[in-house]
């Protein structure tokens, strides 16, 4: 591909992006001069692409909506991103796999052969996500979230009446599509799986969205995963003194907490989980001595366990001689 129809390419894709652009925005961001991009529009409009001026002080073009666009042109970045993602449609958990497969082959057919055999060398194994959410379901939420319209639908238990929720968001979360919506029976926040749900039409009136309790939609659905209500946090967080290495074990601490290295034998951890002995269960999972250093609820959490543990084991007759091993 010619540096001009590379140029080109590049000045679709900006305009694809955002319909409006500054004339001398396009002109820094392809690192040229406004005539060549006057130049290169013209071009565009000659191959079909319906390219408005756009007045005013700045000045600048405008990709109109609802044009009859030309075949499919897609630069190397692009090519290989539809690749990826269309491949990657099954780990999704969207029931659109037939789909997806059936639009790869597709758009292969119009890319030149250089691209197809780019595209044509990016193949992967994935796992497939077993929970399915019917396209059909998905458009429907998305659709009431844009118009801030009360969707009902039915959630699990058939013999219950429709729920009334005010949706606000669509989020997907480790391998699961949710709604968060205001439950209007519950007068409360809830987040719904997209796969148990059953949209019911006709939809309820519009709403005013309310403020969410949260920065935004994926901030309170991690926080509620976490016990919390609404920072990405968990609601204990504790510290304690590990003897491993530290390189041996920030690896599985991950997002969950910290490792300072101490000496080469030993590290402090700090990590949370839901409940303190769930911090206790975190670090006895690395089969190491530790010493825990607080706060005061984990310290108690701690003799509280280990007074458990002492209690569950059974008790050791050393009268009894024990029989060799053969």
């Amino acid at each position: 591909m010619t540096g001009s129809s590379s140029r080109m390419l590049a000045l679709l894709s900006l305009l694809q992006m955002r319909r409006d652009r500054p004339g001398a925005v396009l002109a820094e961001r392809l690192e040229v001069t406004p005539r060549t991009v006057r130049r290169d529009v013209d071009r565009l409009r000659e191959l079909g692409y319906r390219i408005t001026a756009v007045k005013g002080p700045d000045g600048g073009y405008r990709l109109d909506a609802g044009s009859e666009l030309p075949p499919l042109l897609f630069d190397d970045a692009q090519a290989v991103a539809i690749a990826v993602a269309l491949q990657s449609v099954p780990a999704s958990g969207i029931d659109i796999d037939e789909g997806a497969a059936r639009a790869l082959a597709t758009v292969r057919q119009v890319m030149p052969s250089r691209l197809r055999h780019r595209v044509d060398g990016i193949r992967f194994a994935g796992v497939e996500n077993p929970t399915r959410v019917d396209p059909g379901v998905l458009e429907t939420v998305s659709a009431a979230v844009r118009d801030r319209v009360v969707l009902r639908f039915d959630y699990g238990d058939a013999d219950r009446p429709a729920r009334r929720a005010e949706p606000h968001a669509v989020v997907a979360r480790e391998g699961r599509w949710y709604l968060l919506a205001w439950d209007l029976d519950a007068d409360d926040w809830r987040t719904f799986r997209l796969d148990r749900l059953v949209p019911r039409v006709p939809h309820g009136p519009a709403f005013t969205p309310r403020p969410l309790p949260a920065a935004d939609a994926q901030t309170y659905l991690a926080a509620r995963a976490k016990g919390s209500d609404a920072e990405d946090r968990w609601p204990c967080v504790g510290e304690v003194v590990l003897q491993l290495p530290a390189p041996d074990v920030a690896p599985w601490v991950g997002a969950d907490g910290t490792v300072e290295p101490l000496d080469d034998d030993s590290c402090r951890v700090t990590i949370g989980s839901w409940s303190w002995v769930g911090v206790l269960a975190a670090v006895a999972r690395f089969d190491a001595d530790f010493t825990v250093v607080g706060p005061e609820p984990l310290v108690e959490a701690a003799r509280a366990l280990a007074g458990r543990f002492a209690a569950a084991s059974p008790p050791v007759d050393w009268t009894t001689p024990r029989r060799p091993l053969p």
